[in-house]
């Protein structure tokens, strides 16, 4: 199959390439229904990895706005989003082989066409495959805080990382973050005004209240029950 061959080659080091990657290997053993998921339903929803721009229309097989989420985990939210969002196209990564096979599961039970799934590092496949100027909105939920001080330079949200994003978001396009760590929403917002072409959509310049799009998860209700505070950020491409 050929999922198996990208984790062949997913955590090879391009030794000339020094960079943070948008994931540290993740292991987890696949259940039988998500290795059912992953052999019949890949086909139809994966997309594999190349070094070159994807069309979305042809991807879709439709236009329609798209909306990139990365790091989707188990595919809870991205799934629901997809569903009660039939006029927009959806494109997920994550790089959790069991996250990928859960997410199809829910995919086919819900019936949704307007998704499709990449199963590789964030960073290479928005830089190689997506197309400049291509995305209406790109979702980070609750990436991994690295809480630890001699950690925080593993972070996703990087100047890199968030130049790159901006060039791929449409004018007007939108970034929106979420995070249930108060270092980690504090270091998102001291990264995002720093960038040239980003405005911030909340009024005190801080955070914005909890977007009603963004699906109420189980992992978030986890993070409040232990006294975890959640923070929304959202930064509209305005240059």
């Amino acid at each position: 199959m050929m999922i198996d061959n990208i984790e062949k080659q997913l955590y090879k080091k391009d030794c000339s390439i020094r960079r943070v990657l948008s994931f540290m290997p993740r292991q987890g053993r696949c259940t039988p229904s998500q290795k059912k998921a992953l052999e019949r339903l890949w086909p139809i929803m994966g997309v594999e990895y190349q070094r070159k721009p994807i069309d979305f229309t042809f991807l879709f097989g439709c236009s329609a706005p798209v909306v990139l989420e990365i790091g989707f985990g188990m595919g809870s939210s991205l799934v629901t989003m997809a569903a009660m969002n039939s006029h927009r196209n959806f494109f997920g990564i994550e790089v959790y082989k069991p996250g990928v096979g859960a997410c199809l599961v829910k995919a086919q039970e819900a019936q949704v066409s307007n998704l499709r799934i990449a199963y590789h590092d964030a960073v290479e496949v928005l830089d190689l495959m997506v197309p400049l100027d291509s995305l209406d909105t790109v979702q980070i939920f609750f990436p991994d805080p690295w809480p630890k001080k001699r950690h925080n330079k593993r972070r996703m949200i990087q100047k890199p990382f968030v130049q790159l994003i901006l060039q791929k978001l449409k004018l007007g396009g939108v970034l929106h973050m979420a995070t249930d760590w108060k270092d980690y929403a504090h270091d998102m917002l001291r990264v995002m005004n720093a960038i040239d072409g980003y405005q911030n959509q909340s009024i005190d310049n801080t955070w914005v209240s909890r977007p009603k799009l963004r699906p109420y998860t189980k992992f978030e209700k986890r993070g409040e029950l232990c006294g975890h505070g959640i923070w929304d950020l959202m930064f509209q491409r305005v240059k």
